[in-house]
């Protein structure tokens, strides 16, 4: 396979930093026995074309408390998605960890499960999407709670290195990618009118005894 000229320069440039990260999450595989295999797979569903994300993002907008959160989701989302699935994994195209039979990571992907991906590897779409959703909750609540966001951006990462579908540097791109986009999310959504966040989207039916009461 024939790779581009900026998938060759990062190859280079990250393969110590790839193949140590590789190594020490791939010792959670060892210490485990498999163990942790089931919960990475099942967080990376999670971020599964961003289904889950952007259902949680309507579902949060839909909701009138929670809807500076969903609606920053949502900017975050398309912004992130923009960026990393339709400029950068196309312009740089670097080929998955697993694509090279001869490397190691080869080895570790045989032994968490062999899952495939259909795009490009760099950067990681799962992790950037992550962000782009957790980092919007992060600066938008309370510090003390929104912080545990982004434990779910930080482990969409290590599952998607632990079963060996993306490099480490790829992560670290989707990480970046993804806070750029949750950051400018959260800007734009705070010049989108109030009257956007206290509309309701619902109306409260007035129940009979309102109606009596308003009638007296």
């Amino acid at each position: 396979m024939t790779e581009t000229a900026s998938a060759l320069w990062i190859n280079s440039t990250f393969a110590g930093f790839d193949i140590a990260v590789t190594t020490a999450i791939h010792r959670l595989y060892e210490v485990g026995g498999g163990f942790f295999t089931p919960f990475f797979e099942f967080v990376s569903l999670l971020g599964k074309g961003g289904i889950f994300l952007i259902l949680l993002s309507l579902l949060l907008t839909f909701h009138k408390p929670t809807r500076r959160f969903g609606t920053a989701m949502m900017i975050g989302l398309a912004l992130g998605t923009l960026m990393t699935n339709c400029i950068l994994k196309v312009l740089i195209a670097r080929a998955r960890p697993y694509a090279d039979q001869s490397s190691i990571y080869y080895q570790f992907w045989q032994l968490v499960g062999m899952h495939t991906e259909s795009d490009k590897s760099f950067p990681s779409g799962h992790t950037t999407a992550a962000f782009d959703a957790c980092v919007p909750v992060f600066l938008l609540g309370k510090k003390r709670v929104s912080w545990t966001a982004l434990l779910f951006g930080i482990a969409m990462g290590i599952a998607r290195i632990y079963l060996c579908v993306h490099f480490p540097s790829d992560v670290v791109a989707g990480m970046l990618v993804g806070t750029l986009a949750g950051c400018t999310a959260v800007i734009i959504s705070s010049r989108i009118p109030s009257k956007w966040y206290e509309a309701e989207f619902i109306k409260r039916k007035v129940g009979a005894h309102e109606c009596s009461d308003s009638g007296k």
